[in-house]
């Protein structure tokens, strides 16, 4: 099968094929508690790997809890070669609410609590959901840090973070993802990108797929998804692959069908014509 969207080396020398499956959605509406399908999460996460993907990113505050433990449910021994990458430092009081801690013996005790929920000694990819503004920022990747260094975590990330974030986080561990905002309709960190393509370091854009009007019959990603005998979604997933090397869009369904459309984006190739379109509507 040919690998979805190349392959991106995570910290130059995690693998990982560039088109991954964002696992927020499998749990219940709000991102809270259980989902309505148990039977159908675990169904699709089983197609995850059948269509190739082998990148899943995750959080403990996603159901809180839940989506980790689907994923142990579904996947492990991970025997099919898929890397997972989760998230700390956001809790949770209710559904759609969301609260930055940050402290380290909190993000120590999540990330223990991740390697027994995923079932593994050593988290691929473990991310800081957001920056705590309450706790000096050398704490929190600091402990990170020394997580890596005792072997629990392999690669370690950011989340919603601006460049100043990073080169100061630099300071602390080397930084080999970030995960921002960002898609055809919201370009606000398109400096992120710029330097994380310029440093080599993976840029995950959640929420990929919002389109807007611009997915509409008149909308230019409608036009084009007509051009290319593709679906709006294909063709934005696209564009991100083309945007850079760099970028590692994780789309999230609970539809095993949406999951497939999704996969297909890598067979949309798009012209430097119409790539240059897509670029500068979603500038303006």
């Amino acid at each position: 099968m040919e690998k979805l969207g190349g392959k991106f080396n995570i910290g130059g020398s995690l693998e990982v094929n560039r088109l991954g499956f964002g696992a927020m959605r499998i749990t219940g509406a709000g991102v809270w508690g259980e989902p309505k399908d148990r039977a159908g999460a675990i169904s699709v996460l089983r197609k995850v790997v059948e269509l190739g993907i082998d990148f899943i990113d995750t959080a403990d505050s996603y159901g809180p809890y839940v989506s980790e433990e689907l994923i142990r449910e579904a996947l492990h021994p991970y025997d099919t070669g898929v890397k997972i990458a989760t998230k700390a430092g956001l809790v949770r009081t209710g559904p759609n609410q969301w609260h930055p801690v940050g402290r380290p013996e909190y993000l120590r005790q999540e990330l223990e609590m991740s390697l027994r929920r995923l079932g593994v000694d050593r988290i691929d990819l473990f991310q800081l959901h957001r920056i705590d503004p309450k706790v000096d920022l050398a704490d929190q990747i600091g402990l990170l840090s020394d997580l890596q260094r005792e072997g629990k975590v392999d690669r370690i990330g950011l989340s919603e973070v601006s460049v100043e974030n990073i080169e100061e986080a630099s300071r602390f561990a080397k930084i080999d993802t970030v995960q921002n905002l960002y898609n055809l309709a919201n370009r606000s960190s398109e400096a992120v990108l710029e330097y994380c393509d310029a440093n080599g370091i993976g840029f995950i854009p959640w929420f990929p797929i919002q389109m807007g009007s611009l997915a509409g019959e008149s909308g230019v990603v409608g036009e084009i998804a007509k051009e290319v005998v593709a679906t709006p979604a294909q063709v934005s997933l696209a564009w991100l692959l083309q945007r850079s090397k760099v970028v590692l869009p994780i789309p999230g369904t609970s539809s095993v069908e949406h999951l497939i459309e999704n996969a297909a984006a890598d067979r949309v190739t798009l012209s430097d014509d119409q790539f240059k379109r897509l670029f500068e509507v979603g500038n303006k």
